[in-house]
């Protein structure tokens, strides 16, 4: 395993200013970076640059602050198509998150599907991966067909083989999953999905951070994920689609910056980008993620993804050592799921919290798989690691979830 320098990581760790607070008198340790991450200071320092210095709006004026702004947006979209590998910066498409991305892309669909139709989604889903194909089922009669769980609890392939048929025209799958780690092969899936005609949507969302993404290699049909899981800003997001896909996409919003021709009876929309980003777009945000995406491509990108193995390593073996905590997740992912005997998620976590630690505790938005894990009624508690946690910090959660196994036992 590669060994990344501590004076790397010590690096990346000082670049993030919300790391260097106390939380309820002790040091904050941040463990939910499965919600949402911490952003560094170039990110926090291009959005105040750019409300500071550039603000206008885009793709309208001819001045030179609209100019500027029209540059910055347009070279964020290049940035994020790049960082994806992306053929063109045209196939991206910025929304306010993953959740806005598969919305749109599940209702492109409502007037193509019938009741003879079929959609295959994971019981790994986030609700955003989930609730929009639900719904595209209800409105047009086709079958919502939910892959299960191994014994195991990994991803049922063999069901996934047996329930891809002619039928079959969607298939939207997590390639990580937020609550267990568990990574589902998406060049696999696409591989497979194809030779029955399906399209492909990704959700990228917890993928995005800890894995490389090649859109070409993967062969998605769709991508979707959220900045400020990157350490971006919130509010912005990325949609990425083949050309002739994102052009099957009718404009959820229409009004300004996207409409080519207006009549008193018609109207011609702009062609892509332009075309589903009506409104004045969230500029700042752009222009916040593609300064993180810029930072992170000069860093030891192995390196990292290596230090949040070695961190996962360690949380997991400390865990298994502790008879009171059943554990639900894969060997070396960096989100570990558990549960302590006797205790409820919500109890465990606020009792972290007065301890400095910040966790997550309950369904994370993916009650499907809490009820295929005989969960539905309490959840779990989540830890998701960045590599600006530390060895250290993992050492002092299991000393801190000791004190609380002590005390509930009282």
């Amino acid at each position: 395993m590669k060994q990344v320098h501590q004076d790397e990581l010590n690096s990346f760790r000082a670049a993030f200013p919300g790391l260097d607070q106390p939380i309820n008198d002790e040091p904050l340790i941040y463990f939910d970076n499965a919600a949402t991450a911490q952003s560094p200071q170039v990110a926090i320092d291009a959005v105040t640059n750019y409300y500071s210095n550039n603000k206008a709006n885009v793709h309208r004026g001819v001045h030179t602050l609209g100019t500027r702004s029209t540059e910055l947006y347009d070279q964020a979209r290049q940035t994020v198509a790049d960082f994806i590998h992306a053929p063109t910066a045209t196939d991206v498409i910025f929304t306010k998150g993953s959740t806005e991305g598969l919305n749109w892309v599940a209702q492109s669909f409502a007037q193509q599907l019938t009741e003879t139709d079929e959609i295959i989604v994971s019981v790994f889903e986030h609700h955003a991966n989930f609730l929009p194909w639900q719904r595209l089922a209800q409105q047009t009669g086709a079958k919502l067909v939910v892959i299960g769980l191994t014994p195991s609890n990994a991803f049922d392939w063999a069901a996934f083989e047996d329930k891809l048929v002619p039928q079959t025209k969607i298939v939207a799958l997590t390639m990580m999953s937020n609550v267990t780690g568990t990574t589902i092969d998406m060049r696999r899936v696409s591989a497979m999905a194809h030779q029955v005609g399906a399209v492909v949507v990704a959700d990228a969302a917890q993928a995005i951070v800890h894995m490389t993404i090649d859109v070409v290699a993967l062969d998605v049909d769709y991508l979707v994920f959220s900045g400020h899981k990157l350490y971006g800003p919130m509010g912005i997001g990325v949609l990425y689609g083949k050309p002739a896909l994102l052009n099957q996409i009718e404009p959820a919003l229409i009004g300004g910056g996207m409409v080519a021709l207006v009549t008193n009876t018609t109207a011609e929309w702009l062609p892509l980008p332009e075309r589903l980003e009506a409104g004045t777009p969230n500029v700042g945000g752009a222009v916040g993620l593609a300064a993180v995406i810029t930072w992170l491509q000069t860093l030891d990108q192995v390196g990292l993804q290596q230090h949040v193995l070695r961190l996962a390593q360690a949380l997991l073996a400390g865990l298994a050592h502790r008879v009171a905590v059943t554990t639900y997740g894969v060997s070396g992912s960096p989100i570990i799921s558990f549960n302590l005997a006797g205790v409820h998620p919500h109890d465990v976590a606020t009792a972290l919290d007065q301890l400095g630690i910040a966790v997550r505790a309950g369904h994370h938005c993916a009650q499907p798989l809490m009820h295929a894990l005989g969960l539905t009624n309490t959840g779990t508690v989540r830890v998701s690691l960045a590599p600006y946690n530390t060895l250290a910090e993992v050492h002092r959660f299991l000393v801190a979830l000791d004190e609380i196994i002590v005390y509930f036992r009282r």
